[in-house]
């Protein structure tokens, strides 16, 4: 399952990537392509949480397995990142359930920084995902069921 951080990561910057493309298609007033476009985007953004959600609880969280002097360099990234990310979330959710609602003054305030919030997440889970996996070797992972059940 050595594949899942990289199709997890693949689907959190192709959100991104939806979010910048609905972005550009609202300044254009293509309002239904905007719609759709960030509907894809949340789509895709839950495609990434469900993977990470599952491997967390079936596979583990990999342990950085970079040099010891970094750790704590990369504990306090990843801490911003998770921190990032939930606010991400939160604003996700409250920007599209402000745009079902049809409530589109307040979702037109909103929506601006929760893009920005997003660009910032996807960058920082590529960051994540660089040191984890690309720059040097995963540390051991643990699954949260063996956590809790023991063994």
């Amino acid at each position: 399952m050595d594949i899942l951080p990289t199709i997890s990561t693949f689907f959190i910057v192709l959100s991104a990537i939806l979010v910048a493309v609905g972005w550009y298609l609202i300044v254009q007033k293509k309002y239904n392509a905007h719609k759709k476009t960030m509907i894809a985007a949340a789509i895709s953004a839950l495609i990434f949480f469900i993977i990470y959600l599952s491997r967390t609880i079936f596979i583990g969280n990999t342990k950085f397995g970079g040099p010891e002097h970094l750790e704590m360099f990369y504990t306090i990234f990843l801490i911003f990142h998770i921190v990032l990310a939930t606010t991400g979330a939160v604003f996700g959710i409250v920007t599209l359930w402000l745009a079902f609602k049809r409530n589109i003054r307040k979702h037109e305030k909103i929506g601006p920084i929760t893009s920005v919030i997003w660009f910032f997440t996807a960058i920082t889970g590529v960051v994540v995902y660089i040191l984890l996996y690309v720059l040097y070797s995963g540390g051991e992972t643990t699954s949260l069921i063996k956590a809790i059940l023991g063994g």
